[in-house]
């Protein structure tokens, strides 16, 4: 069954037709009008209330569609999660970055709704993966502790907010003290501080502004002026994904999207912890305190497929309520079915043409296939193009 589904135009996202998520729309939709103002920044597919889906054909939401053949869903994941669709997929377009933030866990979730209905919206926890379409940035997880505190040494502004890396604490405290001192960090010396940078900076070789990351400075002062977020790029990693890179956000993993355009599937929630880059309410108290404070490297923080099949690569985190298929079918291919997966799934088309038994196929396609229900691809079009298309569903054996 083929989707029609919702876009959301947050101001982070990329404007007119320099976002993915326009121009997957527009390829699908001959009617659809793209405003080279408005920022077109994420893609919904899924039940979210939202951003429902509506079954195109029909025009009944995709939510209610499953109520009236909760089948359709796969019996374990039917049963697993109340008859309820238990993943969002989206496509993300991002021009500035997101917040600096981390999701709570499932108990946490419950415990931060009962408290605060009116911010967090909903009990459940909102773990996530995002695989890059376009050169994507991000910032996640902390750094390895030597380097933060090479740059808390050799940044005179930042040895002034945190104060001198010889103490006894451990790595743990240690991070925690940073992050925490960094977000609580007064305005005027933030301010003050951000302004010495970039003088200095201004200064310095290519070389050198690479390694202090002069140019990302830059382009989040420009975005969020004097914000304390703009520091924590020397605690977090920076992180660069080339397309069918990826990266898993688990529960309290600090994390900020910078720029790029990804797929990102997710459990069906909303509820984010903020506290940085944003002009959204921030909660410093909950982020510093439910955060996992783990230096680790940047390749250690990139996840990594399956190869179930010549086309399919798996990416399956340690969650029920997802994973996603990467699906690259090359025009030489004149017959091919996807995977059977045992859970309702969506299926959306991000490069090439082509046919199904019974559906033309173009980017921004999206299909909803039940349980147990393949895509039969007879044909791909694109002459030297292979056809792209992702395909997320439950993460339940």
């Amino acid at each position: 069954m083929e989707l029609q589904c919702q876009i959301q135009k947050y101001d982070w996202g990329k404007r007119g037709s320099a976002s993915k998520v326009a121009t997957l729309v527009k390829s699908k939709d001959k009617y659809f009008e793209i405003e080279e103002n408005s920022p077109y920044a994420e893609l919904w597919m899924g039940t979210h209330v939202n951003g429902p889906s509506i079954i195109k054909r029909t025009g009944q939401s995709l939510s209610n569609y499953i109520t009236d053949n909760p089948k359709s869903l796969g019996e374990k994941v039917a049963k697993t999660f109340n008859n309820q669709l238990p993943f969002l997929l989206k496509v993300l377009s991002i021009n500035t970055a997101l917040s600096i933030q981390a999701h709570p866990t499932k108990k946490h979730a419950q415990e931060l709704h009962a408290k605060r209905p009116d911010i967090y919206k909903d009990p459940n926890h909102k773990p996530e993966l995002a695989i890059a379409l376009t050169p994507f940035e991000a910032m996640c997880g902390f750094r390895p502790v030597e380097e933060v505190k090479w740059f808390i040494t050799n940044i005179l502004e930042l040895e002034e907010i945190i104060g001198s890396c010889k103490s006894e604490e451990n790595d743990e405290e240690f991070l925690k003290k940073c992050f925490r001192l960094i977000v609580t960090c007064e305005k005027e010396q933030v301010k003050n501080t951000v302004i010495a940078l970039q003088a200095r900076y201004k200064n310095l070789d290519k070389l050198n502004r690479a390694k202090y990351l002069a140019d990302l400075v830059d382009r989040l002062n420009e975005d969020f002026p004097y914000d304390n977020g703009i520091l924590m790029i020397y605690l977090l990693n920076y992180i660069k994904l080339n397309p069918s890179e990826s990266l898993f956000l688990g529960a309290n993993e600090v994390h900020a999207y910078l720029y790029g355009d990804c797929v990102e599937i997710m459990a069906s929630s909303d509820n984010v912890v903020r506290a940085g880059l944003t002009p959204k309410l921030v909660d410093v108290e909950t982020l510093c305190s439910m955060l996992i404070y783990k230096g680790e490297k940047p390749e250690d923080k990139i996840f990594q497929p399956i190869i179930e099949d010549d086309y399919t690569h798996l990416y399956k985190p340690s969650v029920p309520d997802f994973a996603i298929a990467e699906i690259q079918v090359p025009c030489s291919v004149k017959n091919y079915k996807t995977i059977r997966r045992n859970s309702a799934s969506i299926i959306i088309v991000i490069l090439g043409r082509g046919k199904s038994i019974d559906t033309e196929l173009q980017p921004g396609t999206i299909l909803f296939l039940g349980s147990d229900e393949v895509l039969h691809l007879v044909e791909v079009f694109s002459e030297g193009e292979s056809m792209l298309m992702y395909q997320g569903f439950a993460n339940v054996p």
